[in-house]
């Protein structure tokens, strides 16, 4: 019996497959247009998340509802897909360290309320050192599993206007 191998993506080829997105679609759950303040949903391909990441300045940090409000803008919808938003952004930042070169500042992108990202490469400690080298300092929350947060992450935002 033959079995067939069967070749992964790297992190770069599914950066760059954008399928059939962006696109809007209509959300009908209730709830879910309740939570997110309207029906119409913006999946929006992992190349955009990449691009947005990639023009934060040293210094400057943003958070993932920053950059799916102003996607949603954008395309015109009235909110972007947080499942999709999450993933691709996590997917930006593995493909940039598998490339030998263009790197992207990953680490400048933070959870709601300026939290790290526990999925980047490296994880917290590695977001944490680069971010420290910027002049960032934490706060922590938590006792057992601990949350690190950039101390007034606010006021370092990066306009993407």
């Amino acid at each position: 019996m033959k079995f067939k191998t069967i070749a992964r993506k790297s992190f770069n080829e599914k950066l760059h497959d954008s399928k059939d997105m962006p696109k809007v679609i209509k959300i009908e759950d209730e709830k879910s247009i309740k939570r997110y303040g309207g029906e119409n949903m913006l999946l929006a391909p992992p190349i955009e998340y990449h691009e947005i990441m990639s023009k934060i300045p040293e210094g400057k940090v943003i958070t993932m509802v920053e950059i799916r409000e102003y996607l949603a803008k954008k395309y015109n919808a009235e909110f972007t897909c947080p499942l999709t938003a999450g993933i691709f952004i996590s997917l930006a930042s593995k493909a940039s360290e598998e490339r030998d070169d263009n790197k992207i500042a990953f680490w400048r992108t933070l959870k709601k309320d300026g939290e790290l990202n526990p999925k980047f490469p490296g994880g917290i400690e590695y977001q944490k050192e680069m971010l420290e080298k910027e002049g960032h300092t934490f706060t922590v929350r938590g006792r057992k599993n601990l949350r690190y947060f950039v101390e007034n992450y606010e006021d370092k935002l990066f306009d993407l206007e």
